[in-house]
């Protein structure tokens, strides 16, 4: 019997895909709705796959990927939405699969099943995105951001302007100007909302 441990902090959600699975055969050995839960429990009940919610309420569910593929588990993401720049980074990191929430329960089963069988599982809208950019054939938004700018568009996701952005880094006013501007080119925004509207949909923001 596959075994899985499911990683997703809105209950009623929870409650639906564990009936599901349990139905269908699968026993789900644990239910954790945070990244600190899951691998814990990942670590006590050693499973065949993770189901891992990929936003928790204390972080990025895919940089958690890692550490639950050394406890020896494969891990399926599920997300409310997702792009091909999501989905190769799920892959990246190690993930066997993405579905989506709005997936059929039956099909999220199957999914399930799959990646325990060593498959890996990504929507078909996504699959040649994900293997563009893993091929490097396409970059992604952002994957030339220095340190500094990954924080300057953090801070701009918050509401911050130049004055605060200047504040929080330590740096002049016209130093923290050039950090925005070069976020906004490099993400190819024309305005600080679309650099922030952009990293999210591309997966730079959780």
């Amino acid at each position: 019997m596959t075994r899985v441990v499911l990683v997703e902090d809105h209950d009623m959600v929870a409650e639906a895909i564990g009936q599901a699975l349990e139905r269908a055969g699968i026993e789900v050995i644990a239910r954790a709705s945070t990244a600190a839960a899951a691998l814990a429990e990942t670590r006590h009940g050693r499973p065949d796959v993770v189901l891992l919610d990929r936003r928790l309420p204390d972080g990025d569910g895919t940089a958690l990927i890692p550490a639950l593929l050394r406890d020896g588990a494969k891990v399926l993401m599920l997300t409310g939405d997702a792009t091909a720049s999501v989905a190769a980074r799920v892959a990246e990191a190690g993930g066997a699969g993405l579905i989506l929430k709005s997936a059929r329960l039956d099909e999220l089963v199957e999914a399930v099943r799959r990646v325990a069988a060593g498959e890996s599982v990504f929507d078909q809208k996504l699959l040649s995105g994900v293997l563009d950019r893993l091929t490097g054939r396409v970059k992604h938004a952002g994957a030339t951001l220095t340190t500094r700018e990954q924080e300057t568009l953090l801070l701009l996701a918050d509401g911050a302007g130049t004055e605060q952005i200047s504040t929080r880094l330590g740096v002049a006013r016209n130093t923290a100007r050039n950090h925005v501007q070069r976020v906004l080119d490099k993400l190819g925004a024309r305005s600080k909302l679309e650099a922030v509207s952009i990293a999210r949909r591309e997966g730079l923001l959780d």
